[in-house]
């Protein structure tokens, strides 16, 4: 079996896993809660198949809603968030940057790289997941503050997942 398939699906499990046992049980005040699920879809290679990247992230949210009881609504806030990722790496990276077979990491990337494109990404996906949760736009203000405060948890919750991975281990000859 492909080593890269093992790696995504260990990676998948770990992440999700977390999501659901610890962090589905954490909601700070009513207006912050942490989601550490979408770094996985922001962990996938460059060059993944636009395909793949939406059945991957329908795949993801999905599994989320189940554990959740969220009626689809993490799967339609992760496939937008997946739909919009190239145009957001090709809107803060250099084109041939993103075509190889590499992953968005802090040690090929660099901090700020994955700060910008871990927070936008992230924004676009809690403002449509909490869009969808309200419904309604008398109450866009208070969606907007929840969504700041969320993005600003869960991107804190991501870059310390980045630290924590951290640079791979080099081999000695």
């Amino acid at each position: 079996m492909d080593f890269k398939i093992l790696k995504h699906t260990g990676r998948f499990l770990i992440i999700i896993g977390v999501q659901i046992l610890i962090l589905n049980q954490i909601h700070f005040s009513g207006f912050i809660t942490p989601y550490l699920y979408p770094l996985f879809i922001l962990l996938l290679p460059f060059n993944i198949k636009g395909y793949s990247l939406l059945l991957t992230a329908f795949f993801t949210g999905l599994v989320i809603d189940m554990f959740s009881d969220s009626l689809g609504m993490h799967a339609s806030a992760t496939l937008l968030m997946a739909f919009l990722r190239p145009a957001i790496i090709s809107l803060i990276t250099v084109k041939t940057e993103f075509e190889q077979d590499i992953e968005p990491r802090i040690d090929v990337m660099g901090i700020g790289w994955i700060f910008i494109y871990s927070l936008m990404l992230i924004f676009i996906h809690h403002l449509s997941l909490f869009t969808l949760e309200i419904f309604r736009f008398s109450g866009f203000g208070e969606t907007l503050f929840r969504t700041s405060l969320s993005t600003a948890f869960s991107v804190l919750l991501i870059m310390l997942a980045h630290l924590i991975m951290g640079t791979p281990k080099k081999s000695k000859p």
